[in-house]
């Protein structure tokens, strides 16, 4: 499982710096686990060059399938378990085309090792988006209430992973000490927005690049690490270094400060497709008509045609709610210190569950909004 963790994590990485390449100056929200999930799940039907290069993608090179399926089994187990305060839930589902054959071990292996759902339904039947939409509305507790626009006459199965995280903090803010402050913008202009201030006890680290702040949630399971990069340095300056191996020796360097902090609340609805980046990180050939190789899920010859992610987060003084589904169209053919910081320009911030390591959730939080 740890191998997979490290995996998954490097990918998210990778994943989201492509993003804020193509979307930079913009609010971004993903959940990395969500799309390694349903990559996972995918790749279960890959074969040939297609596998491998989602191996690459992933970083799964020495891993075999078999240890990639335990592992996320061993995984989902553990984050559905995390604890009585802290709502995690993830789900998976494929639904498949009327008239299409597809492999009963692809669909057996999905249900045994990532409890997916399997529903065969006509796809020409004009209701079938809004029922898809509905899974998701329910596994999200109504805050994604819709992926998919609808479905084209090639497409012959969408695989979906969703994902809903509720936390409160283990110190709750207290609403009398929130306060409209300047928050400053990349382009050096500034707008005001409700910041929230406590001064606690927290686990901290610092260094040339950054202030870092850890926020615990509930029982300390699962945290929020804020990232805010020092002026000099700005967040293009932070991705410079923001990488996997940087991460796991940050996540080793926090210690007990005594930190006044003043944290912006945020509600923030995002939406990306994810096929250029996938491609970017190696993974052209299964979106590529004709040369994809898809069968160990059909002998029908099958491609990705779209990878999208929709996501939601809302930071107040109670604590963190966010969800996130992800869609993949498959288609025919110590000493106690003290330490101020104030985060009031744009700051990278994470959620992880810091039993596994597994981070859930990440973004950046350019201009906030409430």
């Amino acid at each position: 499982m740890n191998k997979l963790v490290s995996a998954n994590n490097k990918f998210g990485f990778q994943l989201f710096s492509e993003i804020q390449k193509s979307q930079s100056d913009e609010n971004v929200f993903i959940s990395p686990i969500s799309i390694a999930i349903a990559l996972s799940m995918t790749y279960n039907g890959a074969a040939g060059e297609t596998q491998k290069a989602m191996a690459k993608t992933l970083n799964f090179q020495g891993m075999s399938l078999a240890e990639v399926n335990q592992a996320n089994k061993d995984l989902g187990i553990l984050l559905n378990s995390l604890n009585p305060e802290i709502k995690l839930n993830i789900a998976n589902s494929i639904w498949t085309n009327k008239g299409i054959s597809f492999s009963p071990n692809f669909l057996q292996v999905n249900q045994n090792f990532y409890q997916s759902q399997v529903r065969e339904i006509d796809f020409n039947n004009p209701e079938i988006p809004k029922i898809i939409n509905d899974w998701v509305k329910d596994k999200t507790e109504g805050k994604i209430e819709k992926i998919i626009q609808a479905l084209n006459p090639n497409d012959v199965m969408v695989l979906l992973n969703a994902i809903y995280f509720q936390g409160n903090w283990e110190e709750q803010f207290s609403e009398d000490f929130t306060r409209e402050m300047p928050f400053y913008l990349a382009n050096g202009t500034q707008k005001q927005h409700p910041i929230m201030f406590q001064s606690s006890r927290y686990l901290y680290y610092d260094n040339q690049y950054f202030q870092a702040v850890s926020l615990p949630y509930k029982k300390g399971l699962a945290s929020m690490y804020i990232f805010l990069p020092w002026e000099q340095v700005s967040l293009e300056g932070f991705y410079q270094i923001l990488n996997e191996k940087n991460w796991n020796n940050w996540m080793k360097q926090f210690e007990d400060y005594e930190v006044n902090l003043g944290l912006p609340t945020f509600k923030n609805e995002y939406e990306v497709t994810l096929n250029d980046m996938l491609k970017s990180l190696g993974m052209q050939i299964a979106f590529q008509p004709g040369v994809a190789d898809f069968s160990g899920i059909s002998s029908e010859n099958l491609f990705i045609s779209e990878v999208k992610q929709k996501t939601f987060v809302e930071v107040n003084e109670t604590g963190t709610e966010a969800a996130a589904t992800t869609s993949f169209k498959i288609t025919l053919e110590s000493a106690v210190m003290t330490v101020d910081m104030l985060v009031n320009r744009p700051f990278f911030f994470a959620i992880r569950d810091n039993k596994s390591g597994t981070i859930l959730f990440m973004g950046e939080i350019t201009n906030p909004e409430y």
